[in-house]
């Protein structure tokens, strides 16, 4: 940025006209400063309605540009970034970026599926703070693998995505392997530990707490606990309260809810 005559600060491109000029004014602007552009500069040019392919593709191959990661990073998530261009940044990105790239459903489909499978890749390399964090946002393509994290905050935090299902959910209930203050946070969510197939899972699992299995028994349907009762697998003292509520049931007696 220098005048090589006077010695003198050349200047560089107005920020304001790098955000407001038409598609051609502006590609001229960058072709004429391109040498001066930093990350602030190409943050405007990006932000211009009428940057085009063209322009993204001029700032992705100059190599001094290419070297910030806040250019390459803001580059793959334009939505108008040339694909072979995007996946060229992919690799390179933090976990945090990648999450918002797969989320994006501005982005082409497989620079989208490109950041998740490499976000997915990274998964064990996270601490905890930010798997729970990824958990509460993540692309419905990675819930698929944070579900079987077997920490109980990660679960939690799954709660609260909006892509969460019951269909992702439930093998996590039926399943023999998952820890029980796993089966304990689904049972204790107010959302999730009120859906009767997962209630149903929760107290024939035989990893779910005593405690939790026996206060879920009163709220389930009569088939469901003759299900408990028969399930070998399930602990002889959550067996037994089943039977005993299902006789109760039958007897009228105290029931637990409306079969």
């Amino acid at each position: 940025m220098m005048d090589t005559a006077a010695g003198a600060t050349a200047p560089g491109p107005d920020l304001e006209r790098l955000r407001e000029a038409g598609s051609e004014e502006l590609l001229n602007l960058v072709r004429e400063h391109l040498a001066e552009l930093d990350p602030p500069a190409v943050r405007h040019v990006l932000h211009n309605p009428f940057c085009t392919p063209e322009i993204l593709e001029i700032l992705g191959e100059h190599a001094r540009l290419a070297a910030f990661y806040e250019v390459r990073r803001d580059l793959a998530l334009h939505p108008r970034a040339p694909e072979p261009l995007a996946l060229r940044f992919v690799p390179g990105l933090w976990w945090r970026d990648l999450m918002e790239l797969g989320l994006d459903t501005r982005i082409r489909p497989r620079v989208r599926r490109a950041a998740d499978q490499y976000l997915l890749a990274r998964l064990p390399m996270l601490a905890l703070g930010e798997k729970i964090s990824l958990a509460r946002r993540a692309p419905a393509s990675l819930l698929a693998q944070l579900r079987h994290d077997p920490n109980p905050s990660v679960i939690s935090a799954l709660f609260d995505n909006p892509r969460l299902t019951e269909d992702i959910l439930a093998p996590v209930a039926h399943a023999a392997a998952t820890p029980g203050p796993v089966l304990a946070a689904i049972a204790a969510d107010r959302r999730w530990g009120a859906r009767s197939g997962l209630r149903a899972a929760l107290a024939r699992n035989p990893n779910t707490p005593l405690a939790v299995a026996l206060r879920l028994l009163p709220l389930l349907h009569k088939p469901e606990l003759k299900a408990v009762s028969h399930d070998v697998r399930v602990p002889e003292a959550v067996r037994q309260r089943a039977r005993v509520l299902l006789g109760e049931q039958e007897g009228g007696g105290v029931r637990g809810r409306p079969i």
